[in-house]
């Protein structure tokens, strides 16, 4: 883990950085079952910018850059985590632990019961790691995770390679 790592609220100012670490965190998909995932475009600038301006968009910053980002919005009371990335130079340092708790503890103050999302089962840096956080497969989904599901699929998701997870905070 990085000693000097300090999380805060992103500013629109990197909106443009927090797309790059998105781009270079997608390489790690090369190699697995998911490679096409890598030349995917990362999350539009717009998306980025209402995240950052309902306090859904976090950053670790190490030497004064961010080299990771965790975003997030509300869903039917909880916590509903839509991406999570470092850059691969910061990568396997605790640093998306770090940035989930931070998400939980957000949770708490907020009066979440619980944290949510959505991966791909087959890929171990994906579900195996969030059930390693204390992530439980969701059996039963709910309304809010049937409509993500759906979104995903409009967007070309394989939703049959996907889980969703639940955390209780």
């Amino acid at each position: 883990m990085t000693h000097d790592l300090r999380l805060r609220a992103a500013t629109r100012s990197e909106i443009e950085h927090v797309r790059e670490i998105e781009r270079a965190s997608a390489t790690r998909f090369l190699g697995t079952a998911r490679a096409a995932l890598a030349h995917d475009e990362p999350t539009d600038a717009q998306t980025l910018a209402q995240r950052i301006d309902s306090g859904g968009l976090l950053v670790a910053e190490d030497e004064r850059r961010a080299v990771a980002f965790v975003m997030f919005r509300e869903v039917e009371g909880c916590g509903y985590i839509e991406q999570i990335d470092v850059l691969p130079s910061h990568a396997r340092r605790g640093i998306g632990a770090v940035l989930m708790e931070a998400v939980a503890e957000l949770g708490r103050a907020r009066g979440w019961p619980a944290l949510t999302l959505s991966t791909f089962k087959d890929v171990p840096f994906n579900a195996p790691y969030y059930r390693r956080l204390g992530f439980v497969d969701v059996e039963t989904l709910t309304p809010g995770m049937a409509q993500i599901r759906a979104e995903h699929e409009a967007r070309g998701l394989d939703e049959r390679a996907r889980v969703f997870m639940r955390r209780e905070i």
